[in-house]
């Protein structure tokens, strides 16, 4: 379940005990939503341990992998564990995995830290095409130029932004495998390649050059890293001390680069297209079977985790022909799973389940389905498999048209379907909009008519026998309410509004949202403080009555570090409502460029009757906003 906390700090640390700890850890990564941890054995009660913790949606043993999916704070926790476990000890142990294990988690690894940079520039791209579609002759403008050429740079120089992530994966020098990639598409190696496709015999000490250029190229950069890795290690324990910083970058430089060039880039250049190709293959041959494929059960391989794998292929299409159809088929796969959750939502009786489901709906609409898997359809089952249908039912229906994406989108979705959009066949846009609308008709019509169990509400407490002279009746008991107040001044927002889908789809807990107006967090009640963070900028306090309270100024405020912030009490202060809790730069905070909406949370209300006595507005610090019993 997704838990109510921010401590990034013990989650990690907690994910790790139950674990069994630093000695039973041979690797960690994180994908955009999952902690990827691979272990020497698993926990016997591990699984079933961290999916009760607090801030954890659920737990998939896949690829050799025990992956945590905790959603996209998956960063924080990961950048947290990196804090407690020392990586120099993880670096030799005799655990022999997989070659597909292996492949999945270097993916994984490598794109995750990349995937929003690569999805913003394939939106840009979309955005482009759009207005040139509708306006050609803004494509003739300066306009258009800068834009064009900033969409398409994080493309371009792909292996660079590999070399870092691979570099950190692999555990070697960053800057000497930034030296090697940036190398790879120095604009001199691109003359070199032109002149060797049109027949000229260019050789490395008589080893004869390929043609291949590598902007764009996944395979390559990642291999020459990964040949990198070991090559430093080698030539840093054979070199003298005092010489190794100079000649460790000097001799792999001069070995990996040309090595790439040779052997590696060719190798697995073609590697990745014949792959490509066999795709392409049963897509010509068998359109409508290669989309029922993806489109029905592309969710069932993003459940596992492995999705990553497919990452080369795609870009190996872009590469050699400009366009994929396997992106085109795959947004069908997401949408279905995007339904099945709205669906779930109009459907659901209960109030916190609806605002859950329509969260994550929404989430799936930028192209993450996690939440909406592992947090409705997945979890209710039939819906899941509604939205497969759907997506089987788009993909088939897109394939008729002869659609493909024409840029690449990092997570396809709803958002991406424009990627389509080709002056050059004009059915392709027609397809793939025609497919989604397909599998949108189809999923919510079947979870209409499917149907689902609705997670049981959560039950009241039976009311107490009272004795009345010598009868016994049954009394109704009215609890006494807590009264909360605003813990700063500011403008009230429905949580709803809340630019982080963890706030606002109440996975954490229900409440309110604050935009602050001054620099003092203050305690709503009287209270204990239960929780409290390095970085200072949230705290947890527990009432009298046991509900469970979450003040967190501002969104991503982690990173700050408790720059801005001071916290003025200690975890088990005992504090009076209107003790000051939290001091904060208002200014500052917001001049670094951070959303300061503050929510303002019951992390168990679940187990209580709440009521708002304020929805959205100005608030001032001391005023009567919830009520809790």
């Amino acid at each position: 379940m997704m838990g109510k906390t921010r401590d990034y700090s013990r989650l990690a640390a907690d994910i790790l005990e139950e674990t069994g700890g630093e000695a039973n850890l041979i690797s960690f990564s994180r994908c955009a939503t999952r902690l990827r941890l691979v272990l020497k054995e698993v926990p016997a009660k591990a699984s079933e341990n961290i999916k009760q913790l607090p801030g954890v949606i659920t737990v998939v043993l896949s690829g050799g992998q025990f992956q945590v999916v905790i959603g996209t704070h998956v960063a924080d926790v990961y950048d947290a564990l990196a804090t407690i476990v020392d990586p120099d000890k993880l670096q030799h142990n005799g655990e022999k995995k997989r070659l597909l294990d292996s492949v999945i988690a270097t993916m994984s690894a490598v794109f995750a830290p990349i995937i929003y940079v690569l999805a913003t520039a394939g939106i840009l791209q979309g955005i482009l095409i759009t207005v040139n579609y509708f306006l050609p002759a803004f494509q003739q403008t300066g306009a258009f130029s800068i834009l064009n050429f900033i969409s398409w740079t994080p493309f371009a120089f792909l292996p660079v932004f590999i070399a870092i992530t691979a570099a950190k994966f692999f555990k070697c020098n960053t800057f000497i495998a930034l030296f090697c990639c940036c190398a790879l598409i120095n604009p001199d190696w691109a003359v070199i390649a032109g002149q060797i496709a049109q027949g000229k015999a260019v050789t490395f000490f008589s080893l004869p050059l390929s043609e291949t250029v590598y902007t764009s190229s996944v395979l390559p950069p990642l291999f020459l890293v990964l040949a990198l890795s070991y090559l430093e290690r080698l030539v840093e324990r054979l070199l003298p001390q005092v010489v190794a910083p100079l000649f460790t970058p000097l001799i792999c430089v001069v070995i990996v680069v040309p090595l790439t060039m040779v052997v590696i880039g060719p190798v697995t250049s073609g590697l990745a297209n014949a792959i490509a190709m066999g795709y392409n293959w049963l897509f010509e041959t068998a359109p409508a079977l290669a989309a029922a494929v993806i489109g029905g059960f592309w969710q069932v391989i993003v459940i596992f985790g492995v999705h990553w794998g497919i990452t080369p292929v795609v870009m190996a299409n872009f590469d050699m022909h400009g366009r994929d159809s396997f992106q085109a088929f795959q947004t069908m796969a997401v949408v279905g799973q995007m339904a099945a959750a709205f669906a779930c939502a109009i459907k659901a009786k209960q109030r916190g389940f609806k605002t859950v489901a329509y969260s994550a709906g929404l989430t799936g609409v930028f192209g993450i389905t996690e939440p909406a898997i592992y947090g409705v359809t997945l979890k209710l089952k039939k819906p899941f498999i509604c939205g497969c249908i759907g997506g089987t039912a788009g993909a088939v229906v897109t394939s008729l048209f002869g659609s493909y994406y024409y840029a690449y989108a990092g997570l396809p979705g709803l958002l991406t379907i424009v990627n389509a959009i080709s002056p050059d066949n004009p059915m392709s846009f027609i397809g793939e909009l025609t497919g989604v609308v397909t599998t949108l008709v189809v999923t919510l019509v079947l979870v209409f008519i499917v149907g689902f169990k609705e997670p049981a509400a959560p039950q009241e407490k039976s009311q107490p026998k009272i004795k009345d002279g010598n009868a016994v009746t049954q009394a109704a008991q009215t609890a006494v309410a807590l009264l909360l107040s605003s813990p700063v001044a500011g403008k009230v927002l429905p949580l709803s509004e809340v630019k982080d889908e963890s706030f606002a789809g109440g996975l954490l807990g229900d409440g309110i949202a604050i935009l602050p107006e001054d620099g003092v967090i203050v305690s709503p009640c009287d209270a204990e403080v239960a929780t409290t963070v390095e970085s200072h900028h949230a705290i947890g306090l527990i009432c009298a009555n046991g509900a469970e309270l979450l003040i967190h100024v501002g969104l991503d405020t982690v990173k700050l570090g408790g720059q801005h912030f001071s916290m003025l009490v200690k975890v088990g202060d005992k504090v009076k409502a209107g003790t000051p809790l939290i001091r904060f730069n208002r200014a500052s905070i917001f001049e670094s460029g951070y959303d300061l909406t503050t929510p303002f949370l019951v992390m168990n209300s679940e187990d209580y009757q709440m009521t708002r006595h304020i929805h959205t507005g100005p608030v001032a610090s001391g005023a009567p906003v919830m009520s809790v019993s």
